[in-house]
């Protein structure tokens, strides 16, 4: 055991190494002044949001975009709560409050899949206006100047696909703050992927495409038998196509706001749901992360049970958890210092960091071995 703690701990390091080499390697995007001209078509699927809309909608009234260039149309996926309602009662109100209204509408999710939030965005994309497709969720906020910053990173850099940051407002409790960090450390691999020019990781709550070229890949063809995955599987077919036209745009103007789950169930069944898509991915970058990091992990929780038996001593156990600890430290601080939450790491890294190896342990055999539950419904892997 202790030379296999040696073997994972290096091959371990080198992939740290090489994720911070990527952090540094994408630069801050700053955008040149220019005419706004990108077309936008923002989809948003939802599901039972009526908590969360009027926040959402509060940040869409804000945009600084003018209006004729974008749309939005909202994905009702069968809610049974007053989320439409919600919706309903904000587009009155916009007609009454400015001269000229957000062009928005709600339309009913067309189930053609085993993936409904695929067919949401598929149903959406059918009818949708505009050259860009712009997706996020319902439980999110969007920046002010989202919708600019995307024209002028889209007339600078002409992608046909754009991966952009999302960031966890989480309250300061435990449960919040180990969200954050493991979504800091996801952040952090996406931004990475990037720098080393090999990316492999995005987020559907804040992912811009070409209309054209969605149906020119056929959409989410070849999938849509797995329920998660409506961004990394299409973001892989703009990957393999070309991988230099899919690009991050890295740019606190263009961060998108999500927040943790509210209790630990909840959690785990969010993460099975991100983990069972793993074995799927077309991508092998993405497959081998996942495995070193696993193998890392579960090196932790087995080394932890060896020295409670006295198999390994704690000498050795202590220094390969150190040895981790050091190297996510620098990475997850680095990620936080993009996004101004170095508090977090701070505080919270040394317990997350303890709990985190037996928590990701128990979500991968989850998803290996049984069917997990979202938004009131079960899904198989």
């Amino acid at each position: 055991m202790i030379w296999w703690l040696y073997f994972i701990g290096f091959v371990y390091t080198f992939l740290m190494f090489l994720f911070i080499f990527g952090l540094y390697k994408v630069a801050d995007f700053f955008p040149k002044k220019t005419t706004p001209k990108t077309t936008f078509s923002i989809v948003i699927p939802f599901r039972n949001e009526a908590v969360h809309l009027p926040v959402l909608l509060s940040s869409i009234e804000k945009l600084n975009y003018p209006i004729h260039l974008f749309e939005i149309i909202f994905v009702d996926d069968a809610s049974d709560d007053a989320s439409v309602k919600v919706i309903k009662t904000f587009i009155s109100t916009s007609l009454n409050d400015r001269s000229t209204p957000i062009n928005i509408e709600i339309i009913k999710n067309i189930r053609i899949s085993n993936s409904p939030k695929k067919d949401a965005i598929t149903t959406a994309i059918k009818q949708a206006k505009n050259q860009w497709i712009l997706t996020t969720d319902a439980d999110c906020i969007v920046p002010e100047n989202w919708l600019l910053t995307l024209d002028a990173f889209i007339q600078q850099k002409q992608p046909k696909m754009v991966v952009a940051p999302v960031k966890y407002k989480a309250k300061n409790t435990f449960l919040a703050q180990f969200q954050l960090l493991d979504f800091l450390s996801l952040q952090g691999a996406t931004i990475s992927g990037f720098g080393i020019d090999n990316p492999f990781l995005c987020n559907g709550a804040n992912l811009a495409y070409r209309k054209d070229a969605f149906l020119e890949f056929n959409g989410f063809e070849g999938n849509n038998t797995i329920a998660s995955g409506d961004d990394i599987f299409l973001f892989e077919k703009f990957v393999e196509e070309d991988s230099k036209n899919v690009q991050f745009i890295k740019s606190t103007a263009a961060t998108v706001t999500t927040f943790p789950v509210k209790n630990w169930k909840d959690l785990i069944n969010q993460r099975v749901r991100w983990a069972a898509k793993t074995s799927n991915y077309r991508l092998s970058t993405g497959k081998w992360i996942g495995a070193i990091v696993f193998l890392t992990n579960i090196s932790l929780v087995i080394g932890f049970f060896l020295s409670v038996l006295q198999q390994l001593p704690w000498f050795v156990l202590i220094v390969f958890f150190l040895l981790k600890l050091g190297l996510d430290f620098f990475f997850f601080f680095k990620t936080a210092s993009f996004f101004k939450q170095q508090k977090s790491v701070i505080r919270w890294v040394v317990i997350s960091s303890l709990v985190y190896p037996f928590f990701s342990v128990w979500v991968v055999l989850q998803s290996l071995f049984f069917n997990y539950q979202w938004k009131g419904r079960s899904f198989k892997k």
